[in-house]
């Protein structure tokens, strides 16, 4: 399995690069936002990758932080959504989107991605919904996981800004006895409202007992 390339970014097509890895060139197929987020050609770059195996087809994907790896593997779960689809979804919305719209339900804005029918987005809210908490905590404890060695190419981007805060909101939610989709849920729709962490808490909390 080929799970990480690091090297020098040698040519952007449409919807892959070519990544020069000590002489080798592999071609790698990436969203249009990871696109759009990559550094300039003949620069040093590195991917989180997943390897598609089929009897005729062998196929890399890459991915800016492993969270958005790991959506894209759960995505690709979901039938009638292949890679394509799953590149187009997160190219749509970003790692940090797609967590935030299943934890909410939000079958419209999986369906604003292109070549995703309102049916297929529904199935993606419905079968992935327990998987959002797991997923959002994730976004705040990559940053361990991309450390490179001196020389080598760059980090990938840091996690949103309030990756951190939302996992541990949701983290305090949990010790509260909250169940994590509902936790996911209501930390999802206070994201826009609160930054720092106790503020999302505070939230997140009228949203699950507004009487109290």
């Amino acid at each position: 399995m080929i799970g990480r390339l690091t090297g020098r970014l040698d040519h952007k097509g449409a919807d892959h690069i070519l990544l020069d890895v000590g002489g080798v060139g592999y071609v790698v197929h990436v969203s249009d936002r990871t696109l759009a987020a990559l550094p300039p050609l003949k620069s040093p770059c590195a991917l989180w990758t997943e390897l598609l195996v089929r009897e005729d087809l062998l196929q890399l994907f890459g991915f800016l932080t492993v969270q958005e790896r790991e959506w894209h593997r759960l995505l690709t779960s979901v039938q009638g959504i292949g890679a394509k689809g799953s590149l187009a979804i997160l190219g749509t919305l970003g790692a940090d989107g797609v967590s935030r719209a299943i934890a909410l339900g939000d079958a419209a804005a999986v369906k604003a991605a292109p070549g995703v029918g309102p049916k297929i987005a529904q199935r993606v809210v419905l079968e992935l919904k327990g998987k959002a908490p797991a997923l959002m905590a994730m976004g705040a404890a990559e940053d361990p996981l991309v450390e490179t060695a001196p020389g080598d190419a760059p980090a990938a981007p840091t996690p949103p800004k309030h990756a951190g805060a939302q996992a541990e909101a949701l983290s305090a939610l949990a010790n509260l006895g909250y169940a994590p989709v509902d936790a996911a849920r209501a930390v999802a729709e206070s994201a826009d409202e609160a930054g720092d962490t106790a503020t999302l808490i505070r939230a997140a909390l009228k949203r699950l007992a507004p009487g109290e």
